[in-house]
């Protein structure tokens, strides 16, 4: 895709994580199922971290940090399938975030570094997106963004004739006439009340359902670049029902849009190591660019059970796969991290995007980059 070389699909960038970090650690991370669509949700969620907790008290966290957890369980269900907290020693809760879906089994660790890769993969998989629900006489238009609050409107010139109909006589041409003006009036200011919200929430979906005339009129007025990112869907703006099945269709959208994007940075990563020059594969390569502040995108598959560890200073450059390595080049008392960890927060630190990868996609070790400059 030509759109996708010239604007390849970044990885997340996130302020909030990076904060993170300047607290000295050790680490507690908790990702645990809160599902809401069940019977004694609140109390199956209670359980299910009076189990974890457990644990945690067996590897000497201490009481006040599990407390403080305590009291963001009972709710959270309310807020989602999945319920994320990193906390650390020195300053208590750091961070909360509630996911769409449950983790593949409950987490509890401490550890050096916060495990923070199901939160990024949680966040590139909320696409930015605008619904539009069109008829002849106006849209109703809703934005989502996880960035800013959700946005609805409507949009249109207001009441006017919304059908053709055949009035007879020599008055029939100009009535379809003055109809046929009205849509494209009203495709038109909906075209730019859609656009602005694109611009506003930086969209990277357009969702449009409703009446067929007014779709096609919709995409003949709306810039090149946003009537790009328009998909179709069955439903209209009435009351008749069918909003359900256009929510069900838009969540897919979703997920496929977010997959593609997945997909288009695997397939540049897979073309740049081909030439050689602007990809690193493999730990050694990857370790190496992140220490010299050269990765644009990191490319990281995040499993729960890989514990490969690494090496880490005060700084996010200073990373290696050995303590050594890092005394040598002057890190006083390096610390050591579960490997994953220590390039996510190498990544973030330095500026580069982060993006979660599907196993086996070719990238060795489960850890690539695409470079901001060659060696």
């Amino acid at each position: 895709m030509e759109a996708s070389q010239a604007l390849p699909p970044e990885g997340l960038r996130a302020t909030d994580l990076e904060k993170i970090w300047q607290a000295e650690g050790p680490f507690l991370s908790v990702y645990l199922t809160t599902e809401g669509e069940i019977e004694n949700a609140a109390h199956r969620s209670e359980q299910r971290w009076r189990t974890l907790r457990a644990t945690l008290e067996e590897r000497n966290v201490s009481a006040a940090i599990l407390d403080a957890v305590d009291l963001l369980v009972s709710t959270a269900h309310q807020r989602g399938g999945s319920l994320a907290v990193v906390a650390a020693e020195d300053g208590g809760i750091l961070h909360v975030e509630h996911g769409p879906t449950p983790p593949i089994r409950d987490v509890g660790v401490w550890d050096a570094l916060p495990r923070l890769g199901p939160v990024v993969e949680w966040r590139q998989s909320i696409v930015p997106y605008v619904v539009v629900l069109a008829d002849r006489r106006g849209a109703d238009l809703s934005a989502f963004s996880p960035s800013m609050p959700d946005l609805h409107m409507e949009a249109g010139p207001g009441p006017g004739p919304d059908r053709k109909v055949g009035p007879g006589g020599w008055s029939q041409r100009r009535y379809q006439q003055r109809v046929e003006n009205s849509w494209e009036e009203n495709a038109a200011e909906i075209a730019v009340q859609v656009t602005r919200l694109v611009e506003a929430t930086e969209a990277r979906l357009v969702v449009v359902a409703g009446d067929v005339r007014t779709v096609a009129l919709l995409r003949g007025e709306l810039p090149e670049r946003v009537a790009a990112l328009v998909e179709e869907v069955a439903g209209g703006r009435t009351l008749d029902g069918s909003r359900d099945a256009i929510a069900e269709d838009v969540a897919r959208l979703v997920d496929v849009n977010a997959a593609r994007r997945t997909g288009e940075v695997l397939t540049r990563f897979s073309e740049e190591r081909g030439q050689g020059d602007a990809a690193a594969d493999g730990v050694a390569a990857v370790f190496a660019a992140l220490s010299r502040g050269q990765v644009e995108q990191l490319l990281v598959h995040d499993d729960l059970d890989d514990d490969r560890r690494a090496w880490f200073g005060p700084e996010p450059p200073h990373i290696a796969t050995s303590r050594e390595y890092l005394e040598r080049f002057g890190v006083e008392r390096p610390r050591e991290g579960r490997l994953v960890d220590v390039a996510i927060r190498a990544g973030l630190g330095t500026g580069a995007g982060i993006r979660i990868i599907p196993p086996e996609v070719g990238v060795r070790d489960g850890l690539g980059a695409l470079l901001r400059f060659a060696p």
